[in-house]
């Protein structure tokens, strides 16, 4: 048997591995016991009952300045926030946050998971603005414009460009890491009052309120459903070593914004209204290759989007 920490893991990601394991999907990798690290990992017992029991241990400790973190056979490093209205707020603060959480847990590792496989959850966003001529943006792609993002994606990004050169050099030090890239997602957890989509959407229909698109150019996202990301990570992260392997982690099946807003709207019978289209503007996409960890991880996308929506409404609407 085999225990998993996740630090970090009271957001999306810490809540869809705990939903994963309290409904068997991680025997495959035997795992019995999983620590969370997070500034208010207590809250999940009040907040989210159902996804604690008394193998799941709670500890509350920030782990930018923390001395100690618990023993694991597997880790996973999911800390940091994701609320664009941090990064726009306060770019450099929260830039620093990241960085800062990264390299104590540096430090940490050497101590405590020598023996350990990582994973770092880093972001697609590190590509920079994805070019126009590449409908999916592949693992060697190194050339992306930060400067050209949003702002609210710019520090974000660089933190976590910043942040993935530590992980490489603890993997020159002799220990086992790996690096998730990870794009857009789907499920019950995702939080549906920040800057997701998608999220945002759902929330309007169960409210029965119209969905409207505010944006005047071309959006193209893909999501992959909670389940399958938690799948893909739990792979990669058998695939740690001292090279560091890095992996996109999402969905390569592309669909505008527009056409989500539809498929919600459809589930729901609510209307979608969308702003006029600006022909000057350059379309937005954000849509990875996920050849490389199909081919090396073994694992593989079996959900469209339209499944994937089907699950997360229907789990959300019987609270299972």
């Amino acid at each position: 048997m085999a225990s998993l920490l996740i630090i970090g893991g009271s957001g999306f990601f810490g809540k869809s591995i705990l939903d994963s394991y309290k409904r068997g999907l991680l025997h495959p990798w035997e795992i019995d016991s999983i620590s969370i690290v997070a500034r208010n990992s207590t809250r999940l017992r009040h907040n989210f009952p159902g996804l604690i029991d008394k193998s799941i241990k709670l500890f509350d400790s920030d782990i930018s300045s923390c001395q100690e973190v618990p023993a694991a056979d597997y880790v996973i490093h999911a800390a940091a926030s994701t609320d664009a209205s941090r990064y726009f707020e306060r770019p450099e603060v929260e830039k620093a946050n990241v960085l800062g959480a990264v390299s104590n847990y540096a430090n940490l590792a050497q101590k405590f998971h020598k023996n350990s496989k990582i994973l770092y959850v880093s972001s697609g966003a590190i590509y920079g603005v994805q070019p126009h001529y590449l409908s999916n943006i592949s693992e060697d792609f190194f050339c992306g414009d930060i400067e050209g993002m949003d702002l609210t994606k710019r520090s974000y990004a660089a933190a976590k460009r910043d942040s993935e050169k530590i992980i490489e050099e603890l993997g020159s030090l002799g220990l086992s890491v790996s690096i998730a890239r990870c794009f857009a997602f789907v499920g019950k957890y995702l939080p549906r009052d920040k800057h997701f989509a998608i999220g945002n959407f759902i929330e309007d229909g169960l409210n029965g309120r119209a969905i409207r698109i505010n944006a005047t150019h071309r959006v193209y996202r893909s999501y992959m459903y909670a389940d399958e990301l938690v799948e893909w990570l739990m792979s990669i992260l058998c695939l740690s070593d001292n090279t560091c392997p890095t992996y996109n982690v999402g969905s390569d099946q592309s669909v505008e914004i527009l056409e989500v807003a539809r498929k919600v709207a459809k589930i729901f019978r609510v209307e979608v209204s969308a702003a006029a289209h600006n022909a000057y503007e350059e379309n937005d996409r954000y849509v990875p290759n996920i050849q490389k960890a199909c081919i090396q991880a073994g694992v593989s996308l079996n959900l469209n989007l339209d499944q994937s929506l089907e699950l997360t409404v229907n789990r959300i609407l019987s609270n299972e």
